[in-house]
């Protein structure tokens, strides 16, 4: 099984940090078990994770990962700051080149930032070589609500809980 964890902000990194040790935790379990050479049993987790960039400043990003201890990103779109619909846009036209390449057979994506609902809009319309498969798209941070639609953060929520096949709450 292949995941693919999206972050772009703050928020976003140290939702991921605990999911990221549990696939590390799992594949080293089965390392060491030895199970993962029984081809009925469980498998190995190929993980990648992909940064868009959203926040992208040693403060707001750099320290983040060290103090997380979360290994460096495999895929750096290096969006940066801009407009939410050109910010949107640039991580929507950047990631589709991702999945394309990387094929997930899930996608996580957390929080309520523009990454997040980015990201699971272009998840949601792919598909891989024509063949109408797609990532299950799992939203982390699901079901919160302010009922405040003059926060972009609630519309990107209401969004990407309406993409998702998965929805999970943070605690």
């Amino acid at each position: 099984m292949k995941i693919l964890s999206v972050v772009g902000a703050r928020p976003n990194f140290m939702k991921v940090a605990p999911i990221i040790n549990a696939i590390h935790a799992h594949n080293l379990a089965l390392k060491q078990s030895g199970a993962q050479s029984d081809p009925d049993g469980p498998q190995p987790i190929e993980h990648v994770l992909v940064h868009t960039g959203q926040h992208y400043d040693k403060i707001r990003s750099d320290s983040f990962f060290a103090d997380l201890k979360l290994p460096q990103p495999d895929v750096q779109l290096g969006v940066g700051s801009g407009w939410h619909a050109a910010q949107t846009a640039e991580i929507m036209r950047k990631f589709e080149e991702v999945l394309l390449r990387e094929k997930p057979d899930v996608l996580i994506v957390v929080g309520d930032v523009n990454s997040t609902v980015a990201c699971a809009l272009v998840a949601a319309k792919i598909t891989y070589d024509g063949s109408g498969k797609r990532p299950l798209i799992a939203h982390v941070e699901a079901g919160l609500r302010s009922f405040d639609r003059t926060m972009p953060e609630e519309i990107n929520r209401i969004l990407t809980d309406q993409l998702s096949d998965l929805l999970f709450v943070t605690e």
